[in-house]
């Protein structure tokens, strides 16, 4: 069974850092292009940040750049999100997502988590 969990999440204030965690079972996530979406009460489910098989390299959303980092750890198969400077409209829960396409879009993920919770006051 295959299976992504995210972890991490929490009750943060404006400014501070987390740093979200996906681990993956019945999936080798080195085969995977991986990503990580995020979404808002009331609102739609964004993109945030993709890795490459080799995490070579990397793609985010404009408002998170120079914030986020996304890296991985194939050898432990698990994925990463490094949050800075987290500001409210951070807020959201955040998903973790695997594709086996090269540039995946939005709906070319296949395996999804279930989602961790990050709130941020402000």
């Amino acid at each position: 069974q295959v299976q992504l969990i995210e972890s991490g999440g929490g009750l943060v204030q404006a400014g501070a850092s987390l740093r979200l965690s996906c681990a993956a079972s019945g999936l080798t996530l080195s085969n995977y292009v991986l990503g990580w979406f995020r979404q808002a009460p009331g609102k739609e489910r964004e993109f945030v940040a993709t890795i490459s098989w080799s995490g070579a390299s990397t793609t985010y959303r404009t408002s998170v750049k120079g914030r986020f980092t996304i890296f991985r750890d194939n050898a432990e198969n698990l994925l990463y999100l490094q949050m800075n400077s987290l500001k409210p409209e951070d807020t959201a829960v955040y998903y973790c997502a695997a594709s086996v396409k090269y540039l995946p879009g939005a709906l070319d993920y296949e395996y999804w988590g279930l989602g961790t919770q990050v709130t941020v006051s402000s």
